[in-house]
């Protein structure tokens, strides 16, 4: 989290070089807005006001997931017309990318782990951690960094596949969830019949 203000732009110059036009000190303070100073806050606000940081933290998960299905909501909305009319060529593509990049990552985040003996708790809170990357700040900063280069249907556009991802991640980590509790469900049942 800390290193993600230098590391994205630095990823993201290596990765696209020249062929996108991105401003590495644009995106180097939307990432830090947009990771760095959330934290900043919640640690300050943990320090001096615990009181209010443990109330705060019981509405947060919630707050956060429904911010985020706003964000993606409306970058999907924005783009409505452009897959009707065509654009929509691209969505199977960008869908079957964005299952294969989290279903790769929930599956590694889970035998990875295994493979090197941590519980099955340390497996699946990793696979949990590796499958749900943060989606959502791919939309805030796609929004941002291409603001300066594009239109508004544009940036639009280009904040599309992040939506996607983060709408994608929020399924599949909830689906994965759920089979976990099912799963352990099953076996406390067994252990208290037998």
């Amino acid at each position: 989290t800390m290193l993600a203000s230098v590391m994205t732009p630095l990823l993201v110059k290596l990765l696209v070089g020249n062929s996108v036009s991105v401003s590495g000190v644009g995106l180097a303070a939307a990432t830090a807005k947009v990771v760095l100073l959330p934290v900043v806050l919640g640690m300050v606000v943990n320090a001096k006001a615990p009181r209010l940081s443990r109330v705060v933290s019981r509405f947060a998960p919630f707050g956060s997931c429904l911010l985020v299905a706003l964000i993606c909501g409306g970058v999907v909305a924005e783009n409505a017309s452009c897959l009707a009319l065509g654009g929509g060529n691209y969505l199977g593509t960008i869908l079957a990318s964005v299952f294969a990049l989290h279903s790769v990552g929930f599956l590694a985040g889970y035998l990875v782990p295994k493979g090197c003996g941590f519980s099955e708790k340390t497996a699946r809170t990793v696979s949990i951690e590796t499958g749900m990357q943060n989606s959502a700040l791919a939309v805030v900063l796609a929004k941002s960094c291409s603001a300066a280069v594009g239109t508004g249907a544009e940036i639009s556009l280009v904040a599309l596949p992040g939506a996607l991802s983060a709408t994608m991640h929020s399924c599949l980590g909830s689906i994965l969830a759920a089979y976990w509790r099912f799963q352990d469900s099953q076996k406390e049942t067994k252990s208290l019949s037998s």
